[in-house]
């Protein structure tokens, strides 16, 4: 497995580590559609839906805000995606809520930070 996708792997451990540590269920990770999108993790609490979309960084690198990352078009496939995942797992009474979560990690790919964005 190459290291940027054992690092993104890692990331989205720590996303979804860090959103059941603060009462949030599991539903999907890496939820596909083809020729769409994916969403990275999905979570929900309580009549609330969370897509999450992972971002992650070098601690020791100065980079742009990663909401930045999210360009209009990637939003607009999150969105379309959130449909077909609302579609297929009946889930039209939630309410919807998209996050970025944002992991900063070393060189070894040892996470340091986990934040948890609206976008």
């Amino acid at each position: 497995m190459r290291q940027t996708k054992k690092i993104g792997n890692e990331a989205e451990d720590a996303v979804i580590r860090y959103m059941a540590e603060h009462g949030y269920t599991f539903l999907v990770r890496n939820f596909t559609v083809h020729n769409m999108g994916e969403l990275d993790v999905v979570m929900t609490k309580d009549d609330e839906l969370y897509v999450i979309e992972v971002k992650s960084r070098l601690e020791d690198t100065i980079y742009a805000d990663p909401l930045r990352s999210i360009t209009a078009r990637k939003r607009l496939k999150i969105l379309n995606t959130t449909r077909m995942l609302i579609s297929r797992y009946g889930l039209y009474n939630m309410n919807v809520h998209f996050l970025a979560g944002c992991v900063t990690h070393r060189r070894d790919g040892m996470i340091q930070n986990v934040e948890i964005i609206p976008f």
